[in-house]
């Protein structure tokens, strides 16, 4: 809980840091890279370059602000969050350094605004921000049965599949002797490659179906810039240099987007590469519960780059709807009619694709009456759904 003095600071102040939160991130990252220049290769740069992820973090800062001030609700930031530094191996000794930059970057920003009493009150905000993750953080490492230091094991591709333009799977084999790790339907995991430039740079992508075999499986697209914007470094790397028999350093499977137990009617909604771990959803019910009701919608741009397609339709007893919309890869994957979407009373609603797509559903799905708490979505990257 936020001492009362530094809350009646806080709730002062939270407008300007508000209103100058992506100039504190902003100015936070190069300055912590610069004098810790070995946490590049914990960082997404390609979300760096963008800007998204300094633009998250403000996000993430000010809503904690306010979940303190008035507890607004918090934790699926905080659990969307935990997860994500499990995946990367975050350490709880780094939470110093990044609270130093940030406060400093605070500082920095708003100049001789900042007196020692509202850095005192922030630097709090930031202690019991870190201290939660850090606990929570904790927890999911024993689950998982690993420690930062530990996260990363080789991996074989035993096959490379290309499932459709631009998209190829990875089916991967503990190359330790290790067991495959269990995981729930939903999650991804974290694969790190050692670039051409020397910086080592992971990224996330969701397990492409379900658990219960001796293997794990990934499925990526390649990343085409587009706006002026640079290739993904990692996917094009994948794509380009990963075949059969190579070795890929992987994470534990992590990610709180997963499929909720019982026997609640399931509704599938994604777009592009979103397909994923709804494939995984769909190839455990299929195995495990081939009674539930599932109703899964998809959209891509066209018929060629529609990934898994076969593979969704091989796995019976559902509905399954699709559109294909031409366009170019800078716009949406395609669009879906929500109006079209059959709700089973009691459904729970699974989301994942681009931001405006699942935006624009939710917005759709809400409006036909669906609570929020059962809209559940998977973001690739950085940030939330406003709500």
């Amino acid at each position: 809980m936020l001492s009362a003095a530094s809350a009646a600071v806080v709730r002062a102040t939270l407008p300007v840091v508000r209103d100058h939160a992506a100039e504190i991130t902003a100015e936070f990252y190069p300055s912590m890279f610069a004098a810790h220049p070995e946490l590049l290769n914990l960082f997404n740069q390609g979300n760096q370059a963008s800007g998204k992820q300094q633009i998250a973090l403000a996000a993430a800062v000010v809503a904690y602000a306010q979940h303190l001030l008035d507890g607004t609700p918090f934790g699926p930031i905080a659990e969307r969050i935990a997860h994500k530094h499990v995946s990367l191996g975050v350490r709880p000794d780094q939470y110093p350094i990044v609270g130093k930059h940030l406060i400093g970057a605070v500082a920095t920003v708003l100049g001789d605004a900042v007196t020692p009493e509202i850095a005192a009150a922030w630097d709090e905000v930031y202690w019991l921000f870190a201290v939660s993750l850090i606990a929570a953080e904790a927890r999911l490492f024993q689950t998982a049965g690993v420690t930062p230091d530990t996260l990363w094991r080789p991996w074989r591709v035993a096959k490379r599949d290309e499932e459709a333009v631009d998209t190829v799977s990875f089916t991967l084999l503990p190359d330790d002797g290790g067991p495959v790790p269990s995981f729930e339907p939903g999650q991804y995991v974290s694969v790190a490659v050692d670039l051409p430039d020397g910086h080592r740079q992971p990224r996330q992508y969701s397990l492409s179906q379900a658990p219960g075999r001796d293997e794990l499986r990934i499925t990526v697209r390649r990343v085409r810039g587009v706006d002026g914007a640079p290739d993904g470094a990692v996917s094009n790397f994948l794509h380009d240099h990963v075949r059969a028999d190579d070795t890929l350093l992987v994470g534990p499977p992590a990610g709180e987007v997963t499929l909720e137990p019982g026997d609640r009617p399931v509704v599938l909604i994604s777009a592009g590469i979103g397909i994923t771990p709804m494939l995984s959803m769909l190839d455990h019910i299929s195995a495990e519960q081939p009674e539930r009701t599932v109703i899964a919608a998809h959209a891509e741009i066209s018929p060629e780059r529609h990934a898994h397609r076969e593979e969704y339709a091989r796995l019976a007893g559902f509905q399954q709807l699709t559109w294909h919309e031409n366009g170019d890869e800078g716009g949406q994957a395609g669009r879906i009619d929500v109006n079209a979407i059959p709700l089973p009373a009691n459904a729970v609603v699974y989301l994942c694709g681009p931001i405006a797509f699942m935006r624009d559903v939710r917005a759709g799905l809400l409006r036909r009456g669906v609570h929020a708490d059962d809209i559940k979505y998977e973001v690739f990257g950085p940030g939330m759904l406003e709500n």
